[in-house]
């Protein structure tokens, strides 16, 4: 059993990584832990643990910019935020419910340590897109800041994105600024019931090629909708609108009269249409189970081609972000082989790749959970990671 190490400052956690580099101690980084059982299983003697730093340092609301250390539930900075009507515009996930524990546990620096996005990441981005600047700690046990505390702050090559889904293998994040944005007045879902996989992403490709500025696009296959608080047996095809009340109102009628010859055609209101989007962010069809999951990102026409050359296989499947996120879940015994199955249909159309976010620590072991990078990219992180961590001391052997 590893002995934790809990800092309550960011000097603490400079004292903690100067020893351990020192020492060439490896260290597992980690805030609650909710996305501890993704990537290889990390042989450490000792664990970082970053709960204890936690709170929110500075909230400007006019100035859409928001400053908290790095162990800073991301449920309460949710709620600072709403309390302002405003939000996190990339909707970050909760992978808390996947792994069966209670939402809300992770914590802002992980936001960042995995790059986290929702379904607004076809719109909006992801949190690199939004981070401003960040305090930490290299695996040399030195302290550097990158960015700031506006937009237009950075010349040269910005560390705070360069940090992003590095999975805490390069530094030990301790402060981040975020830039926020106002929340929507209202949202609506057009949802287009009874879609193939196929129709359905020709659907989702139309809707985000139109002038309506949808800002979430998902389909769930026959059966699936009812783990997402729908009650209907048929596939469902979802697309989000978001703004001022009249304009929604508008592109709703106009989003529903273009979908209209496709299929049955709903539209769900502003409580039903959050609670299904956060079903949707969160993966809850999937959540509390144990069977192996992968998240595929791949370009979204491609998403139907992908699934119909998995389709011997013993799977459930939905898609996100208009088809290019697939999230499948492996149910048959055969976990090792659903990794190849996987990785070659993927290469057969066109390419993108492919992350085991949920396995047994055999599975994790015992293969890639991560993409295998190309030759030229995988000497490039080699270096990063040389710069940042020479003495590889954190989260080893995770990546």
């Amino acid at each position: 059993m590893a002995e934790t190490l809990r800092p309550e400052t960011a000097e603490s956690v400079l004292d903690v990584v100067r020893w351990a580099a020192a020492e060439q101690v490896p260290l597992e980084i980690l805030g609650h832990g909710s996305k501890r059982g993704i990537g290889r299983p990390v042989q450490a003697e000792y664990t970082l643990n970053l709960s204890a730093l936690s709170g929110v340092t500075l909230y400007e609301p006019d100035e859409l910019v928001f400053s908290a250390k790095a162990g800073t539930p991301l449920a309460e900075i949710e709620k600072l935020l709403a309390d302002a009507n405003q939000e996190l515009a990339f909707e970050p996930m909760d992978y808390g419910p996947i792994f069966g524990l209670e939402p809300g546990t992770g914590t802002l620096g992980g936001v960042l340590a995995a790059n986290l996005a929702g379904p607004r990441r076809i719109k909006a981005g992801a949190a690199r897109d939004h981070i401003l600047g960040l305090s930490a700690v290299s695996g040399r046990g030195e302290a550097f800041k990158a960015g700031g505390r506006v937009v237009k702050n950075v010349t040269g090559y910005d560390l705070s994105k360069g940090l992003a889904g590095s999975w805490g293998t390069l530094a030990v994040v301790t402060d981040l600024t975020f830039k926020v944005l106002p929340r929507p007045e209202r949202i609506a879902t057009v949802l287009v019931l009874g879609l193939s996989d196929e129709a359905a992403c020709a659907a989702m490709a139309e809707a985000m090629g139109s002038s309506h500025e949808v800002s979430g696009a998902a389909h769930l296959p026959k059966g699936m909708a009812r783990s997402c608080g729908l009650a209907v047996e048929s596939s469902v095809t979802a697309l989000r609108l978001e703004g001022f009340p009249s304009s929604v109102s508008y592109r709703s009628e106009a989003l529903n009269g273009m979908m209209r010859d496709r299929g049955a055609v709903e539209i769900l209101d502003m409580p039903q249409s959050e609670n299904f989007w956060r079903a949707i962010r969160d993966c809850l069809p999937f959540a509390g189970r144990s069977d192996p999951l992968w998240r595929v990102s791949i370009a979204p026409r491609a998403g139907a081609a992908l699934m119909a050359r998995l389709a011997n296989e013993p799977l459930n499947y939905f898609f996100d972000w208009a088809g290019g996120r697939v999230w499948i879940e492996v149910t048959g015994s055969a976990e090792d082989a659903a990794e190849g199955a996987i990785r070659r249909a993927i290469r057969a159309v066109g390419g993108g790749h492919a992350t085991l976010i949920r396995g047994s620590a055999a599975l994790r072991t015992g293969l890639s959970p991560f993409e295998p990078q190309p030759a030229p990219l995988a000497a490039l992180s080699r270096r990063l990671k040389e710069n940042f961590d020479p003495q590889g001391i954190l989260n080893p052997g995770r990546i």
